[in-house]
């Protein structure tokens, strides 16, 4: 998974943030899932997602204030 943007993310509604970022907490669950089933090795798909979570609720944040 790469990383999302902030540019490219404040281009879209909250709506399609809110989706955004329910699927990263979703492929979150997934990969701890795997990791404790030794179905991958894969650490840093982890940290990425909670990156592009936070981003997410930084520019969702950033629209409920009017800022953008």
């Amino acid at each position: 998974m790469k990383d999302t943007k902030a540019k490219d993310l404040r281009s879209k509604s909250i709506e399609d943030l809110e989706k955004m970022q329910q699927e990263e907490r979703i492929a979150i669950f997934k990969l701890r899932r795997d990791l404790v089933f030794r179905q991958t090795s894969d650490t840093t798909a982890i940290k990425t997602r909670r990156h592009n979570i936070a981003r997410i609720l930084t520019v969702i944040g950033e629209k409920n204030r009017g800022n953008a």
